[in-house]
């Protein structure tokens, strides 16, 4: 049996303009891997993201930044990796839309090697 890669570069036609794309690519007994897509999207001001599970993420396409609880921020380009370990509280302030963002984000429990 022959499999065809996923597209993981291809954007949906039908994007959604409101709020990110999320894909889950595969899954399995406390993991979870994805695809986002980001068009320019922004965590709402006073919002933050604290996930129950760790999070490791790269930016394939785009730019964006993160800012975490105490204030500082981080700029990701193409290329650029991430953990955020759970309750690691966050939100994204920028992400770009020409290119649009492409996340690949792995939710588990782990740590970095």
């Amino acid at each position: 049996m022959t499999r065809e890669p996923s597209p993981f570069f291809d954007i949906p036609e039908a994007l959604p303009q409101e709020e990110e794309f999320f894909e889950t690519l595969a899954s399995g007994e406390g993991l979870r891997i994805e695809r986002i897509i980001s068009h320019g999207h922004t965590t709402p001001e006073g919002q933050w993201y604290d996930q129950e599970l760790d999070e490791w993420v790269l930016l394939t396409r785009g730019e964006a930044t993160l800012e975490w609880e105490d204030g500082t921020q981080t700029r990701l380009v193409a290329g650029s990796a991430v953990f955020i370990a759970a309750h690691q509280r966050h939100r994204v302030v920028a992400t770009s839309s020409d290119p649009p963002c492409v996340w690949l984000a792995v939710h588990g429990s782990m740590s970095l090697s």
